[in-house]
């Protein structure tokens, strides 16, 4: 309720309810707008029970002061012993104001009754109207829906007289736009009548012309004029017959225009010379605008001659296709007359001219579009000549194709000048055919225009890659053969063991070297990509550029290989050449120092080799690793490819294998005949069989023991740096297993009691000891089996019974240790071998 209505209520309500007078009023405004219950309660009584609620607080006020003692824990009041009391004296109700608003609640209600009364029939009346008023409303709808059918029916019947209307007036346009057309063209037909038969008079007499074809300020007219003669004089000789109008008196073109045709030919051509002039002229004084009016006008004289006079005359009038400008650019590139070119300089030298080229061409596309009314016709033909004069010109004195037959020395940059020059020269023209593309060329295929420049060179490209890789190899090997004789010469006259092992030691195998094999490599490739663009054609050359450098690999290190395997045969050679009779004490002493020298030779040899294996293994690895990273990706757009030039690398790397495997025979065989020479001249007799067998064993190894570890742990020092996985552990296997053979011969020819025994137990031990080193379980095996065979010159004869029987497989060797006890004979063990080894017999 609104606050100034809420206020008169609450007037209302106060009066009625402190006074009984006038009876409560409620009014249907009351109830209108936010109407709350709550506050029209609170309007009711709020004037009735203030007066209450005062009088509750002071009475509440004076029991507190009273009874404050007699309060409950839990709130309440405890009553006092004389409550009943008080109570019956009182004599005026709790609630007072129960009566006034008992009556005040009854009358509201008795008001609210009427007014829901009062407010019922209102929306009763309400209703009626409403009926009432939609039924006339539905009435008026249905007669203006009527109406407007009506106007819908008479739009249709003027739009379709409109139309019809509209359709007679197009067709009434038409007739008269044809008619004036008609007309037009007859007129212009008798005037281009009159002009073919000025034309078709006497052959080449063009001076009864009309003074439109003389006239220079109409020549873009005659230009036209002469346009549409040239066409229908052509057409009428193609056999198209004509009849001339009457209007030049009925005569019959019965000899044709063939004349016509030909003096056409004739002014046009006048016509064509005349507007170059002026346009050469104006070309010099940079008159855009005359250029363009006659670029115009020489566009519409090529249509009749079909050709581009004024585009091949304007680009053939620029200064970049001078004879000077070339000649300065042949000079520029190549440098000085006679000197070899570098495909650095080149490389520049290109670069600064083809952006001369680009920055002419784009500043000529300005002028071009300014005056030419088919600018993109322009610049075509100016590329065009750009590709197909400046620059072919260019390169034909800087490419020059050489002769595989007989090819240039390395001297003058080989094979290999010409392909580095070739693929610049290349490179730098796809830039400048980008660059050209960008500034703009028409419809001109210029990537195909280039390319046409290099087909010459490329049809049989490979073949020049592959004989410039033969032809850098055998430069390369000329030259380490120079310097390996160079290096000899320079060490002067030396002895003949010395000088092969020096000899060897230059020619070894060098990665560097096949370092550079590869580097040729890869800049063949990076050629091979850049010269083809189908994944295909790049893994065919590809993989005829790999397979070269895979022969290259393979005969390099193989001829390593043998000649380090020829340095252990000379040293060969020599051990048997002292290996001498002992004749006399002199002689045999210089025997066993020429044999001495010849063990250094062997020793020198074998260090020798072993690093050529090593760098033949360095070298392979490489070979590999830049298949994996270069090659193989190349080759995997074709089916078979890769696994054929794994194949392939497999197959030109057995070869070197070969030599590698014989190599590493000899070089076991080199280390055994040292052993085995050591051993026959250092190991003695008294070693195994002390004179006095009673004296305390000396438990130290032999000499000749000692010397023999002491060489192989010098010698393989380098084996075990140069080989590797497999062929480390099948090397020193195979050397363990002869060195246990070479053993069991030499200890054949002694004598052991048993202190002997026991020294010959520790040289096993030893000999144990260092092979332990080779990692072959096979060997460590038997040098263990030694050691127990080694037993047989300690224990007592009537011992050798339980020796090996845990060990039944070293008995046959058993057998031929126990023959070689000094008490072999004495304590008749001869006899007892057969109850002793029965398996053995």
């Amino acid at each position: 309720m609104r606050e100034s209505r809420d206020g008169m209520t609450a007037d209302r309500f106060s009066g009625s309810a402190s006074a009984d007078s006038d009876p409560l009023v409620l009014d249907i405004d009351d109830f209108k707008g936010a109407f709350s219950f709550d506050g029209l309660f609170g309007n009711l009584v709020n004037e009735i029970l203030p007066s209450y609620q005062e009088e509750e607080s002071d009475s509440t006020e004076g029991h507190g002061n009273g009874v404050g003692s007699d309060a409950l824990p839990n709130g309440n009041l405890r009553a006092p012993p004389d409550a009943g009391k008080s109570a019956q004296g009182l004599s005026s109700p709790l609630f007072p104001e129960v009566n006034a608003l008992l009556s005040l609640f009854k009358n509201s209600c008795k008001q609210l009754v009427d007014l829901r009364k009062q407010i019922d029939g209102n929306l009763s009346d309400l209703k009626k109207e409403v009926v009432v008023q939609d039924s006339e409303h539905r009435k008026t709808l249905s007669e203006l829906e009527k109406g407007v059918d009506g106007l819908f029916d008479s739009f249709a019947r003027l739009d379709l007289r409109i139309s019809s209307v509209g359709q007679t007036a197009a067709k009434i346009g038409d007739h008269l736009q044809s008619a004036d057309a008609q007309r037009e063209v007859a007129s212009q037909t008798i005037e281009l009548i009159k002009y073919l038969m000025e034309f078709n008079g006497s052959p080449g007499d063009l001076m009864e012309l009309s003074p439109l074809f003389s006239d220079d300020s109409r020549v873009a007219e005659a230009a036209s004029i002469a346009q549409k003669l040239r066409s229908f004089a052509e057409d009428d000789i193609g056999g198209q017959a004509m009849t001339i109008s009457s209007a030049v008196g009925n005569a019959t073109a019965s000899r044709g225009l063939e004349v016509a045709v030909a003096n056409l030919q004739e002014y046009c051509n006048e016509l064509e010379n005349r507007l170059l002039s002026r346009f050469d002229l104006a070309s010099q004084k940079r008159e855009l605008s005359t250029m363009r009016e006659c670029a115009k006008i020489l566009s519409q004289v090529n249509n009749l001659t079909g050709g581009t006079s004024a585009m091949q005359h304007y680009v053939g009038l620029c200064p970049m296709f001078d004879l000077e400008v070339m000649n300065a650019d042949a000079e520029l590139v190549l440098g000085d007359q006679g000197a070899q070119p570098s495909p650095s300089n080149v490389a520049r030298g290109l670069s600064s001219i083809f952006k001369e080229i680009t920055e002419t061409v784009r500043k000529e596309a300005a002028t071009i579009a300014a005056v030419f009314p088919s600018p993109n016709d322009v610049m075509s033909i100016l590329v065009q000549r750009v590709l197909e004069d400046r620059v072919p010109k260019l390169l034909e004195k800087l490419v020059l194709k050489p002769s595989l037959v007989s090819p240039p020395p390395m001297e003058e940059g080989g094979l290999i000048l010409y392909l580095r020059l070739l693929a610049v020269a290349y490179e730098k023209t796809q830039e400048l055919a980008r660059d050209l593309r960008g500034v703009g060329c028409g419809d001109l295929d210029v990537e195909g225009l280039t390319e046409s420049l290099f087909l010459p060179h490329k049809d049989i490209y490979i073949e020049y890659e592959q004989a410039s890789l033969r032809q850098l190899y055998k430069a390369k090997m000329e030259e380490l053969r120079a310097e390996g004789q160079q290096s000899s010469e320079s060490s002067g006259t030396i002895g003949r063991s010395k000088g092969a092992s020096m000899a060897s030691s230059h020619q070894q195998i060098s990665v560097t070297v096949v370092t550079e094999f590869v580097r040729w490599n890869e800049e063949a490739v990076s050629r091979c990509t850049l010269f083809s663009s189908q994944p295909a054609a790049i893994a065919a050359n590809v993989r005829a550029v790999f397979t070269c450098l895979l022969d290259q690999v393979s005969i390099y290190i193989t001829e390593g290989l043998e000649r380090a395997r020829d340095s252990l045969t000379e040293a060969a050679a020599l051990r048997e050449r002292f290996v001498l009779p002992s004749v006399s004490r002199r002689v045999a002493a210089a025997a066993a120092s020429a044999a001495e020298a010849a063990a250094a030779a062997g020793e020198s040899s074998f260090r020798s080799f072993m690093v050529s294996v090593q760098r033949c293994g360095s070298s392979v690895a490489i070979v590999q690793q830049y298949f994996a990273n270069s090659i193989s990706r190349l080759l995997l757009p074709v089916d078979g490819a890769h696994a054929a030039s794994c194949e392939e690398m497999a197959t030109a790397m057995s070869s070197a294998e070969g030599a590698a495997y014989k190599g590493l025979q000899q070089c076991i065989e080199t280390v055994m005949a040292e052993v085995e020479r050591v051993l026959s001249t250092e190991q003695k007799v008294a070693d195994y069989r002390s004179p006095d067998d009673s004296i305390v064993p000396d438990h130290r190894p032999t000499q000749a023991c000692s010397k023999v570890v002491a060489y192989l742990s010098r010698v393989l020092e380098s084996a075990f740096t140069a080989l590797e996985g497999l062929n480390k552990q099948a090397f020193l296997t195979e050397l363990g297993n002869r060195l246990h053979k070479g053993l069991l011969n030499h200890w054949q020819k002694f004598t052991f009691n048993a202190s002997g025994g026991l020294r010959l137990k520790r040289d096993i031990t030893e000999y144990g000891e260092f092979v332990r080193s080779f990692n072959a379980p096979s060997v460590d095996e038997k040098f263990e089996q030694l050691g127990i065979m080694a037993n047989v010159f300690i224990v007592a004869p009537e011992s050798l019974s339980t020796l090996f029987e845990g060990t039944p497989s070293i008995r046959k060797d058993a057998q031929r240790f126990i023959q070689l006890r000094e008490d072999y004979k004495s304590a008749k063990i001869a006899a007892r071998l057969s109850s002793l080894l029965p398996s053995s017999s």
